[in-house]
């Protein structure tokens, strides 16, 4: 019996330091741009193999957080593994490499190294060198050699072969045959440079003398320490069958798709025998040391030589199949011969290509600039040739492309701006194809999210916002909500809103209104007035919580709407130093004599502001009239004998506001015979005893108003002067001239030309015009009106009436005056507005002036 296979893991130890003794230490050996180390088999577990830190230039330090390690495919062992804290390669498992290299030949184990930050990619090849770990054994310990006794001297018979997995020097080296008179051992070298023995026949054999031989055939390996394996032969001698069977060729050859059926024809062997009967019959079977693989793939049929397919081929797993077939005649002292057959495999595109992912760095920030590696992937075709051949991409309208690194690994990097606000999310679909006929091919899905940079400033929904807020509001109240969007995602979609320094009429803004910096809704801090303050615009800030924070701007513009909170204030008359405005009216005044105008103002706006005038109390309602319009007080009847000669009016004024607010004042008139030649419009008239005595209060307003409507008389004045001399050169353009368009203080109307004309001159809605009016047929002299309307006043407002020209020549004649019904030409020219009908403290932006003229 041969030595065995050792004593233990002592004598491993002992081998593998032999070994290294003998091979140096395993230094890195470049291969094609990688690294390749050397190392026995059967190393325990910590065994050192390589320095990966030194050896690829490493900073040791880093190699944790950099994640320094082996990347693998699931599902396979790890027999390596690399320590983060020195950078070595040490042996994690055993390693067999019988067992991890069954094909033979060199036995390497390919490494791929992965460190990130940034992204590397290594190749490392370790040969797993072989050691003389096993021993050569037979397929049995003892079998029978049966050989005819008329077989002439060297004669040769093949002996069952040794099987050493072991590789090279330590696989099967020689055989050796113990002593004896008959046999030598003669050791062959197959094409293969296995090796197998032969026994030869070295003296005739006698049956009768001697019927039985035993001799014990050795094999021995070339390892250090030698091992050997013994097998113990009994030579039967036989009667003469002097013939062998005889193959057509030592050696045959076949190629077979490696996806053949199974039953499929391999080879269809023929050997002959000159012999007759039993001693030709033939039988064929496997040699006894054919391998357990090759008796699973194939058969061989005993009486026809046909070898047929029994299992399934994969060329990925062998390429080449070994058999040996003997035949054997049925005769006595039969001999078998052997033959070997080739069975080559032809490699068909039956594995379609692996996608691998190696390492993913998601999400990948939209800003990443081009070139940015997102993954490396790896592929794997098994086939061979052109069916093996791989190549890699990505599907369209996608930012990425793969970039090919080393053979079959693959870079994804991005080949343009990615914008999550666009893409939030993309799902790479990678293809392998291989090049067979026809081609397999394998898709991956890869999702790639998108991670949000702050590159979006807020953007408010409106240009700007118009706001109109009534006045007298309470404060806290809100007026209105502005609202902004950022197509950013989470902190950097974050919006506070702030309202930007300022002042409004020298106060901060901060005291007018505030803002929620969440919600985006303004509040009035405090209540509005529509007379001090009309609008103002601030402008709001929203401003999102990304880094750097990015912000936006809008203006909004506040209008504050008017509310009737303000009564008509009386200018004229004014009573003062507690009189009453009084005025002299001639007894001799015809009807619709002008007594005098009321006139009042009021500090809103609009409808709140317009004015209407009328009678409260009167002593004889029959007597005077108050146009609603203007104020202006005349008389309706001439005076009679009876009527007293002291009327006390009170005058109402009334804004068209809702509710309305009014004012009153009181006049008394005195009816003289004769007027003097200078006398106020309203005079001051001594009260009773009674009515004088008020507070102080009620003094200080007399005295103010009196001083204010003394103001406004002077302004009228000097402003009538200025225009009457610019007047006169703009009315030749507009059909009236100078002769007739004097402004003439001394002129006076007469009652009738104000009875027969009948003015209604009504300019369109929001305008302001200038309106002469020309009377046909010598009518009396022309007058000049100036109108102060409100915005919207819908008909002409007189606000005074004063003759604008002498009287001519042919008014004398009272067949040439006005006519009633007579018709009256307007023509209307569209002016500026003016406010020259007011004082400067009260003048109103929004009046309008009508010019009527009458025409001869």
């Amino acid at each position: 019996m041969g030595a065995g296979a050792g004593s233990g893991q002592g004598q491993l130890f002992l081998r593998s330091l032999l070994f290294l003794l003998l091979a140096g230490s395993p230094a890195p050996r470049p291969a094609g741009g990688q690294l390749r180390y050397a190392m026995p088999e059967e190393l325990e577990h910590g065994a050192f193999v390589a320095n990966l830190g030194e050896d690829l230039g490493l900073d040791v330090s880093t190699l944790s957080a950099r994640r320094f390690r082996i990347v693998s495919r699931a599902g396979v062992r790890q027999y390596l593994e690399v320590n983060l804290e020195n950078g070595i390669l040490f042996v994690n498992e055993r390693i067999d490499r019988e067992e991890v290299c069954e094909a033979g030949g060199t036995c390497l184990l390919h490494l791929q190294l992965l460190v990130e930050s940034p992204l590397e990619l290594y190749r490392v090849e370790v040969e797993v060198l072989d050691i003389n770990d096993h021993a050569p054994t037979f397929p049995w310990q003892e079998y029978v050699l049966e050989v005819a006794e008329s077989a002439v001297l060297g004669a040769r018979f093949p002996l069952e072969s040794a099987q050493d997995p072991d590789v090279g020097t330590n696989s099967v080296h020689t055989y050796r045959l113990s002593p004896n008179g008959f046999f030598s051992l003669e050791v062959q070298t197959r094409s293969d440079t296995s090796k197998f023995a032969e026994l030869v026949l070295e003296r005739a054999l006698d049956r009768e003398q001697q019927s039985a031989h035993q001799v014990l055939l050795t094999a021995l390996d070339g390892g250090v320490p030698e091992r050997s394996g013994t097998a113990r032969i009994l030579v039967t001698v036989l009667d003469a069958n002097d013939n062998v069977p005889a193959f057509d060729q030592p050696s045959y050859s076949v190629s077979l798709p490696e996806d053949a059926p199974a039953g499929t024809l391999v080879i269809q062997l023929n050997a002959t025998d000159l012999d007759e009967g039993p001693n030709g019959e033939i039988e064929y079977s496997f040699s006894g040391h054919a391998p357990p693989r090759v008796r699973e793939l194939f058969h061989v049929e005993p009486r026809s030589g046909q070898v047929l397919l029994k299992g399934p081929l994969d060329y990925e797993r062998a390429s080449l199949h070994e058999l040996y077939v003997q035949a054997k005649d049925r005769g006595p002292s039969a001999v078998a011969v052997h033959c070997r057959v080739l069975v080559h495999l032809l490699d068909v595109n039956d594995n379609a290509p692996e996608v691998t992912l190696t390492s993913v760095s998601t999400p990948v920030l939209e800003d990443a600039p081009p070139g940015t590696v997102i993954a490396v992937i790896s592929v794997l075709d098994r086939d061979s040739g052109d069916n093996g051949r791989v190549s890699c991409e990505v599907g369209p309208d996608v930012p990425f492309e793969l970039r090919s690194s080393f053979r079959n690994y693959y870079t994804l990097v991005t080949t343009q701006a990615l914008d999550r606000e666009v893409v939030p999310e993309y799902n790479v679909s990678i293809t392998a194809r291989d090049m067979g006929s026809p081609a397999l091919l394998t898709r991956s899905t890869l999702t790639i999210p998108v991670s949000d940079v702050n590159d979006n400033a807020p953007r408010f929904l409106q240009p700007s916002y118009s706001v109109y807020v009534m006045e007298n509001n309470a404060p806290g109240a809100s007026i209105c909500s502005v609202s902004a969007l950022d197509p950013d995602c989470q902190q950097n979609a974050y919006l506070s809103y702030s309202i930007a320094d300022g002042h409004i009429h020298g106060m901060p803004v901060g005291t007018y209104v505030s803002i929620n910096s969440d919600s985006g809704h303004m509040y009035a801090l405090r209540s509005l007035d529509y007379e001090q303050i009309r609008s103002f615009q601030i402008q709001v800030q929203a401003q999102d919580a990304g880094f750097p924070p990015l912000s936006a701007n809008v203006t909004v513009h506040i209008f504050v709407l008017d509310q009737n909170d303000n009564a008509p204030v009386i200018v004229s008359p004014m009573p003062r130093n507690g009189s009453v405005a009084t005025e002299l009216v001639p007894r001799s005044a015809g009807p619709g004599y002008l007594v005098g105008t009321v006139s009042a103002v009021d500090a809103d706006a609009g409808l709140n502001s317009r004015l209407s005038y009328q009678l409260l109390q009167a002593t004889d309602f029959t007597l005077f009239s108050v146009a609603p319009d203007t104020g202006e007080l005349r008389t309706l009847r001439s005076f009679l004998e009876q009527d007293a000669t002291r009327q006390r009016l009170v005058v109402q004024v009334r804004d068209g506001g809702q509710p309305a607010l009014s004012a009153t004042v009181s006049l008394l008139l005195s009816v003289v015979e004769t007027m003097p030649q200078t006398l106020s419009d309203f005079s001051e008239f001594s009260l009773p005893p009674e009515a004088s005595s008020s507070s102080p209060l009620t003094l200080y307003l007399l005295v103010s108003l009196g001083s204010i409507s003394f103001t406004f008389l002077l302004a009228i004045l000097i402003l009538t002067a200025i225009r009457c001399r610019g007047e006169r050169h703009s009315r030749q353009g507009n059909g009236c001239s100078p002769p007739r368009c004097h402004c003439c203080p001394g002129s006076r109307p007469s009652p009738d030309s104000l009875k027969t004309s009948n003015l209604m001159a009504q300019p369109p809605a929001g305008t302001t015009a200038a309106t002469c009016l020309d009377v046909p047929g010598g009518g009396p002299p022309g007058y000049c009106y100036k109108v102060c309307l409100g915005p919207e006043s819908a008909q002409s407002d007189f606000m005074f009436l004063k003759p604008c020209s002498p009287p001519r020549n042919n008014e004398k004649d009272p067949g040439k005056q006005s006519r009633p019904g007579q018709h009256l030409q307007v023509s209307k020219q569209i002016k500026q507005p003016n406010t020259d009908c007011l004082p400067p403290s009260m003048q109103r932006p929004a009046l309008k002036r009508y010019q009527i003229q009458w025409k001869g």
